[in-house]
């Protein structure tokens, strides 16, 4: 697990051998709030670790992005904490994250001490505000990956936890490609210091404008890609060989998955796009 101080009192990690996968962790005076577990129990357990005995503290709320596993399954090592997420993430933790994790058992001795411990609090519309000493953290839906999505703001500092709403690939299998876009273009419009992906490296100052319109281009290269394969006689064959290169990412990406990550893009967003064909040819 790599860990690193992102300002004062901030706190990132990101997991070594799951997708790069990331949390995070506040603190105040006396004790912190954890954005995001990992993905295995083993690196989850180390971050608390860290916080209880490098830090001297213990983890009063647990924050979750989304519903999906490698964010949220380790709430459970966090006896205690009252867990904060969107109203949509209990719902959908209930129907799909309680039945994920029976099936995922049967296979993974690891997560026979892994339990879906469901949000204790949570809302529905707007934001909602958590401080943590001299920290105010604002949290603010961010859709696009998922129904349930929400990015935290460490407001003090301009550092957002993105969550899943911002990768080095975007992904969309379980989300929506017009909610994904509104929000990687909010995130653009909010003067950040530093943006936290629900995967992969820190994105600085520096680099901000870039990973927005990158991200951008590649959402509007997979659609263009997708709606060219509508008017195709073979259209699965023609998406078959639009590589993640044509989009403009790279496949070395989220440690070499983004390459099949593309493809379920393209086959999740061709699948949309053609339910909804009318509708695109009307808007055409």
């Amino acid at each position: 697990m790599h860990r690193e101080r992102v300002s004062e009192n901030v706190y990132w990690f990101q997991s070594e051998i799951y997708a790069q996968v990331t949390a995070g962790v506040v603190t105040g005076p006396q004790w912190a709030v954890v954005i995001d577990t990992l993905a295995t129990p083993e690196e989850t357990l180390a971050m608390r670790e860290f916080v209880e005995h490098e830090l001297g503290m213990q983890v009063r709320y647990v924050i979750n992005t989304h519903y999906h596993a490698d964010h949220c399954w380790g709430n459970c090592f966090f006896p205690g904490a009252t867990v904060i997420a969107h109203a949509t993430c209990r719902r959908l933790l209930i129907e799909k994250g309680i039945p994920s994790l029976e099936s995922a058992r049967k296979n993974n001795n690891s997560l026979r001490q892994v339990k879906i411990v469901l949000p204790h609090l949570t809302f529905q519309d707007g934001d909602m505000s958590l401080r943590v000493g001299k920290k105010n953290l604002v949290l603010t839906p961010a859709t696009g990956h998922s129904q349930d999505g929400i990015s935290v703001l460490v407001e003090e500092d301009r550092i957002l936890f993105a969550g899943d709403s911002f990768m080095p690939l975007p992904y969309l299998v379980d989300g929506n490609i017009d909610e994904m876009t509104a929000s990687i273009k909010r995130i653009g419009k909010m003067g950040l210091e530093n943006i936290v992906q629900g995967h992969g490296e820190i994105i600085l100052r520096g680099e901000i404008d870039a990973a927005i319109k990158e991200n951008l281009a590649y959402l509007s290269a997979i659609r263009k890609a997708v709606r060219a394969a509508l008017k195709r006689k073979e259209p699965l064959e023609y998406l078959d060989e639009v590589g993640i290169e044509d989009c403009g990412k790279s496949r070395v990406h989220l440690g070499g998955l983004a390459e099949a990550l593309h493809k379920r893009n393209l086959r999740a967003l061709y699948k949309h796009l053609l339910e909804n064909k009318d509708t695109i040819e009307s808007d055409d």
